[in-house]
């Protein structure tokens, strides 16, 4: 730097070999806010006006006392913005009298103040369509998105040309947002935005995946003309429904902005072709031909139009495609309805029965486990004890019955012979009553010892 500039600059720009106009050098050295100085051509000789460099305070010195109360009452305050801040703007009014020895005499100050209202905010509103249909080869050249876009600013005053207001030629606004919802693919889409007149208008465009954005003051009549040609290019419509555009202008640095004004884009997709009837084809075919033929005929000589003939075959084959149209056209009688009545109700007469099969097989389950648990023993203090002395101490009934029947038997040998079977008999008899007396033997054995015995 020249002046060695030790520190930082902010908003600084280079203007290379141009100069910047004058309005924007005089917005930058001086205050949208001041006191309006009072005309020259008021002042007497002898009297002096002084102000500082801002225009906030104001010096006036003179010997005449009517003129300084002329003076004093043409002072004013000014403020340029087109959005001033409200609020209040005090004023200190204050005055020295000179006397004839020079001595200096204060005059009580005065205090007064300005109010400045609350300015009514602008309402950028954008109108026009919110819904474009267009075909494959439509979008293959290129739609325009806003074709009749419009843009006013409330209050809008006067009408201009073409039913417009006064605003879009008195208004600026500084940028305009235009994004596409879903973001572009590269490969087959595009948005182009008119360069000659970017270039004419002094605006600037940046453009990306996710739309486009115009920056740059300038007045609503050419920020349209410039939105009106934004071009969207699809070289793949087929892949796509529709396409949402949404734009919103700002004005003053972003403080006011528009409303959200959205466009939808849609393809307009072609309708598949339908199968003729191939039965049909054939009988129609020479019918057409016939009716394509009958003009010429009678161009050439009316006398030799004929009606085509309608063959029996051809009758036949129109009432059975008709009957056969019906047939598949015609709604379902009763009889389906009945038949998923009756499924319906068998599937739920089946599932009832297995609920009732299942509960009923867990309730015998439950059943029988008690029974089981209501009898079984409980052997823990069971305890069976043998007394081997009564085994030695009874007696034994089979003996001497033997020896009876020893004695008996050497009486003689004829009865012996004659009673054999009856001895034999007595055998049998005597091993019988054996048995029964082992039997009672065992069962006196076994001899339960109920004192420890607990049911």
């Amino acid at each position: 730097m020249k002046h060695h500039l030790n520190g930082y600059l902010a908003g600084l720009s280079v203007l290379l070999n141009k100069l910047e106009k004058p309005a924007v050098l005089a917005c930058l050295h001086k205050c949208k806010e001041s006191l309006e100085v009072p005309a020259m051509e008021l002042l007497e000789p002898g009297m002096e006006l002084l102000t500082n460099s801002d225009l906030t305070e104001l010096s006036i010195e003179g010997d005449n006392k009517t003129n300084l109360e002329v003076l004093v009452k043409k002072i004013g305050y000014s403020n340029s913005r087109e959005f001033p801040t409200p609020g209040r703007r005090n004023l200190h009014l204050s005055t020295v009298v000179m006397c004839d020895r020079g001595r200096p005499i204060k005059v009580p100050p005065v205090e007064s103040y300005i109010m400045v209202l609350q300015p009514q905010q602008p309402s950028i509103e954008i109108n026009g369509t919110t819904n474009l249909a267009r075909d494959y080869q439509d979008f293959r050249n290129g739609v325009r998105v806003f074709t009749d876009l419009h843009i006013s600013v409330q209050p809008s005053g006067k009408m201009w040309k073409h039913g417009e207001s006064m605003s879009v030629i008195q208004k600026k606004l500084d940028s305009c947002i235009v994004s596409v919802y879903p973001s572009l693919n590269p490969d087959h889409e595009s948005l182009t935005l008119p360069e000659n007149m970017l270039t004419q208008f002094g605006i600037v465009a940046k453009i990306s995946k996710d739309g486009a954005t115009v920056s740059g003051s300038d007045i609503i009549y050419n920020y349209e003309e410039v939105l009106r040609q934004i071009q969207y290019t699809n070289r793949k419509p087929a892949y796509y429904l529709n396409r949402v555009f949404k734009l919103i202008c700002s004005e003053m640095n972003g403080r006011f902005l528009s409303n959200e004004y959205v466009q939808t884009l849609t393809v307009i997709h072609p309708r598949v072709p339908t199968a003729k009837p191939s039965a049909a084809a054939p009988t129609e075919a020479p019918a057409q031909t016939a009716d394509k033929q009958v003009p010429a005929h009678l161009l050439l000589s009316p006398q030799h139009v004929k009606s085509p003939v309608h063959t029996i075959v051809d009758h036949y084959l129109e009432t059975k495609m008709s009957d056969r149209t019906q047939a598949v056209i015609a709604p379902p009688g009763h009889a389906v309805t009945i038949i998923i009545v009756v499924c319906v109700g068998f599937l739920l007469f089946m599932i009832v029965l297995g609920v009732v099969r299942i509960r009923a097989a867990h309730h015998r389950a439950t059943q029988e486990e008690i029974q089981d648990t209501e009898m079984a023993w409980d052997d823990s203090a069971l305890t069976i004890t043998v007394n081997p002395m009564e085994q030695l101490e009874s007696p034994r009934p089979g003996k001497p019955g033997t020896h009876g029947q020893s004695h008996i038997a050497p009486d003689d040998d004829e009865s012996s012979d004659d009673n054999s079977s009856y001895h034999d008999d007595d055998l049998d008899s005597t091993d019988e009553e054996e048995e029964g007396s082992a039997a009672v033997s065992k069962v006196k054995d076994l001899e339960w010892d109920n004192s420890t015995l607990a049911i």
